[in-house]
């Protein structure tokens, strides 16, 4: 029989995280444990409000599958009980962790990858002004970040990417716009942004605007994030978008999260492996993707005040799986 705990967490920040859709001081989690025959197993989640979730949903959710757990539910049988999103993210990870703990082996093993001792991980430069942006892209650099995520809204993006890119010339840069564009003007946006050698553009339009970007000739790949969240999505963005970002908030966790990344490098889509703000449990549990991906964006962790003990090690732009 196994015994099933879940609540929530808030960790605070040390910085505020400011995006296109707001601003963030802490990072709220909800947490699964199982314990079964003296092992315990931890999995983590973000409810995320963009997708409808909150915390209140996020534990309801989780509650109604509680008795299926404590019976056994296996990973498979998850799939069909719940919905892709952060509650089954949450379980979907703790029944991993489980398995890896009870077979002694890491949860890379168990997912058949070899890791590899170093993954460059994107740092993000939260939206400010220009001139702010551009100190903290140089503090970024200087520390030792090579890839760079810059957060942009509709406002200065011209003197933000340019302020950048005059701090950072040798960095690596993509940049996130969080669906705040609209079709108007962006061949000139992504003219600029290919001017100023950016990698990728990631979700320009707002999610179920993607037919805008049909026959769109463009100058970088653009990356779908809020437009994609399973498999299910990758037949609407083909001949849309060159790249996804898989997150396990939105996949409903490794389970689901493996099979899209498959099936996307099958249908021809660059990956990049994203995060929300979080503990090092939650980025843990995705390090199964890791040796997968053109780009990991896995900073999460960084953000926080403290991290959960024991918690990955993280310096800036680099992860040690």
């Amino acid at each position: 029989m196994r015994t099933v705990k879940v609540y929530q967490e808030a960790w605070p920040l040390h910085t505020p995280f400011v995006i296109s859709r707001g601003r963030r001081s802490e990072a709220v989690v909800v947490v699964v444990e199982l314990e079964e025959d003296g092992i315990k197993a931890v999995g983590e989640c973000t409810p995320y409000p963009r997708y409808g979730e909150s915390v209140e949903s996020v534990l309801a959710q989780i509650t109604t599958v509680i008795p299926q757990l404590e019976k056994g539910m296996t990973r498979a049988q998850l799939q069909d009980a719940l919905t892709a999103g952060a509650a089954r993210n949450a379980i979907d990870s703790a029944l991993w962790d489980l398995e890896a703990r009870r077979k002694q082996r890491t949860l890379s093993h168990i997912a058949g990858v070899e890791l590899p001792e170093l993954v460059t991980t994107a740092q993000t430069v939260g939206i400010a002004e220009p001139e702010q942006m551009a100190a903290a892209a140089k503090l970024l650099w200087d520390k030792g970040a090579r890839l760079l995520k810059v957060k942009i809204d509709d406002r200065l993006i011209t003197e933000r990417m340019v302020a950048i890119r005059a701090a950072v010339p040798e960095a690596v840069i993509i940049v996130d716009a969080n669906e705040a564009w609209k079709s108007d003007g962006l061949a000139a946006r992504c003219q600029l942004l290919a001017d100023l050698n950016v990698a990728m553009l990631e979700q320009p339009l707002p999610a179920g605007q993607d037919s805008a970007l049909a026959n769109f000739i463009h100058p970088l790949p653009i990356c779908a994030d809020e437009s994609c969240h399973t498999r299910e999505s990758l037949a609407g963005l083909k001949g849309r978008y060159e790249m996804v970002n898989v997150k396990l908030d939105k996949t409903g966790g490794l389970t689901e999260a493996l099979a899209l990344t498959q099936a996307a490098r099958e249908a021809g889509f660059d990956v990049m492996l994203g995060c929300m703000l979080c503990t090092s449990r939650a980025i843990a549990a995705a390090l199964p993707l890791a040796a997968k991906v053109r780009f990991a964006d896995l900073d999460g962790p960084t953000w926080l005040a403290v991290d959960v003990e024991p918690g990955l090690h993280f310096e800036t732009g680099k992860l040690y799986p």
